[in-house]
This record gives C-alpha cells, structure tokens and sequence, in this order.
C-alpha cells in the first residue's frame, strides 16, 4: 500500500466513525424535551467524494478541492421507514445547496445521498437557495419551500443588496424535483410554509411580509394566504396570526418553522422568535397551538421560548442562533425536533404529541409585563404549597 493509499485509508476509516457515532441522550432536561450530546449532522459529515479528488496523479497531497463549510436549516420527512432531512449545505464559497441526509433512528447514523439534489432554476436564476420546508400535502406530491436570494439590482452599487422570495419545487421521490414559478407577493417573503391540507378547497401558506431582506419593517409577524393554483401561486390578502410584541423573545421577527403538525387537541406550531440584544440578534424557538376548525386562530401560546442555544450551540458561524424547519411526528407519538445552532451544525431533540400538547395548554402565556411574570410566579408558589 502506498502512502497516499494509506491516507485514504486512515481519511475514510476516520469519517465511517463519525457517521456511526452513537447519539446520547442527556441525563437532565426540562420535561419536555430531550437533548442530545452530539449534533447529528456537520460539515465533517459530508461525503468525502464531494470534498477530495481520489485520483493521485491529480491531488498527489490529498487536499480537500472543496471545503464544506457549514449543514443547517433542514426540511425534515419520515419517507419508506427512514428518517430523512433536506439538508442546508453551504460551502466554503458561501453558496448553499439542498442535499438529503437519512438515519435509521432519526438521532444518530445520518449519511448523505451520493450526491446533492439538482434543483432546476425559475426563469430568474437565484444566486442562492436554502432553508426548505417539507410538505407532504394531501394533493399528493411533497412539496419543498425555501428562501431564494438573488441581488437588489435597484442598489447596484451595494453588493450586499439583496432580495428574497419563496421557491417552490415538488416531488414524488426527492430525488427528481420540478420546480413551480416562485411565489408572487407585495412584500418581499421568508420562512414561508406550505399547510398540509387543502382549506377551502385552497392551498395555504404561512407567511412573513418583510419590507427588507433583513428587516421585517411594517410585517408584524407570522401571516396567513390562501392561493388558488399552486403552480402559479401568487398571494392576495395575508392575514397576520402570530403577533410580533415589544419586549419579548419575538420583538424584533417571528417566522414558522416546519408545517403544524395535527392532533386531536389542534394545530402544533414551532417557530423562531428575534430579538436584539448587546451582541446582536437572538434567535430562539417557541410554540403554539390553532384550532383544529380554523388553523387561522390561536388557542394557546405558552410563554417564553421552548428552546436555546446550550453550551457549543452558541459558538459557531452566526452566534447565539437555534433555527428549526424540520420535524417529524412519528406514528407512535415521538417527535423528533431538528434544529441548527449557530447557522452551523443540526442537532436533535425528542419529545411526544402528548408531552408538546400537555406544554402547550397548560404553560402560562406571555403577560408582558414584569408585575404579570411575577403574579404568575406567585401563583404556583400557592399551589405549591398546598402539596
């Protein structure tokens, strides 16, 4: 065996023991949910054929020819008994690419599809795409949403300009995906996601209207749209359901993170809140629930965030960032929650429809004052005083 052959060896003998790691539950938690102490996908866990050129006439060094930089904000679908996530991967030239990952358990042994998804342009070419929202709708085909961004050509001179739409692809294997004209709005549009079932006879999108790429401006919060034809799909009147509030883990930018998941009690909903702190903006994830017969009207929203960076999560290429598009609610009950910290890394926690319904409706909301916060306190104190 030569050296290089021995290198290779060493390289691919190195990377099979990451991806077989086994994920390990913490010991302490919350009642919620449960965290793990590994993140579940890096850019470590790339194949290595999307990195190195194995040919040792041409890479004599065994350099890495294309350096991944970074895997986050993952659609999620449980498809054919597996675990799978669209995978935000972006490189080290900053472009981000869809590529799917699955894992027998859906918490540890994720390993990427050979290659990365080929996903067909709009009329409009996007500079870059990321952050897909997996929809598996009652019309048959599972639908994919994401942010698209291409530059402000209004601003020529400022090359950190942009502007952002929401793509639309769907697919019947995830493999081959055909991509629909973006969607048409006002305002310009993130975080937008697909409802799984038709409502009217409509398609309906949960929204963010934002007057900038960045700032959301005059939005004032989650929105809700109907649409006629999704394969022209054009927003008319959005309906805000989920308010932005002053002082509140939600001040700055709220947007919905995967599509609600249904139970008997009513619509389960995860997504981030913004807000602006001495080190800039904090991103964390919350809940709420709508109601079954109007997935329009809020029925419990606890108060607070649901989860945050811990520990390493706060490290990384955009601090202080829990971001989650992806979960999957499994038949038995177990969800399974993926989030990325820091723009990063995805990690994994796991809860139940039980457990997410029972912190839902009965978690104190929001009173949005200091004096309501400390009442509440007090409240349980009292009754816990009594056992």
């Amino acid at each position: 065996m030569t050296d290089f052959e021995k290198k290779v060896a060493a390289l691919r003998a190195r990377h099979e023991a990451l991806l077989t790691k086994k994920n390990v539950a913490e010991d302490f938690g919350n009642g919620i949910y449960t965290r793990y102490e590994f993140p579940i996908l890096t850019a470590e866990h790339t194949p290595l054929e999307w990195r190195y050129d194995f040919d040792e006439k041409d890479n004599p060094h065994l350099m890495q020819r294309i350096m991944m930089n970074a895997t986050l904000n993952s659609g999620a679908i449980k498809w054919n008994g597996r675990y799978l996530l669209v995978v935000r991967v972006e490189g080290a030239d900053r472009k981000s690419f869809f590529a799917v990952a699955e894992s027998p358990n859906g918490i540890d042994n994720f390993r990427f599809w050979d290659e990365p998804i080929t996903m067909p342009d709009d009329v409009v070419p996007a500079t870059n795409v990321y952050d897909m929202r997996l929809t598996a709708h009652e019309d048959g085909y599972i639908y994919g949403v994401f942010c698209v961004e291409r530059h402000d050509d209004t601003m020529p001179g400022d090359l950190s300009a942009a502007t952002a739409t929401a793509g639309i692809a769907r697919t019947k294997d995830l493999v081959h995906w055909d991509r629909l004209p973006d969607l048409k709005s006002k305002s310009q549009q993130r975080n937008v996601v697909l409802h799984p079932e038709f409502v009217d006879g409509k398609y309906a999108f949960y929204t963010r209207p934002q007057d900038g790429f960045i700032d959301t401006g005059s939005g004032g919060g989650i929105g809700w749209a109907l649409v006629d034809d999704i394969t022209h799909a054009e927003l008319g009147e959005e309906k805000i359901i989920n308010l932005r509030h002053y002082h509140t883990i939600m001040e700055v930018k709220n947007g919905e993170g995967p599509h609600p998941i249904k139970t008997p009690d009513g619509w389960l909903h995860l997504a981030h809140g913004v807000r602006g702190c001495a080190s800039g903006l904090r991103y964390v994830l919350y809940m709420y629930m709508t109601a079954l017969d109007d997935p329009t009207r809020v029925i419990a929203q606890p108060g607070g965030y649901l989860l945050v960076p811990q520990g390493e999560e706060y490290i990384g290429d955009v601090m202080n960032v829990v971001f989650s598009n992806g979960w999957i609610a499994d038949e038995d009950g177990r969800v399974f929650i993926y989030y990325a910290s820091s723009d990063t890394r995805m990690h994994v926690a796991t809860s139940t429809i039980d457990r997410l319904v029972d912190y839902c409706m009965h978690t104190p909301a929001d009173g949005f004052t200091t004096t309501a916060s400390v009442e509440t306190i007090k409240k349980l104190v009292a009754k816990n005083k009594k056992h």
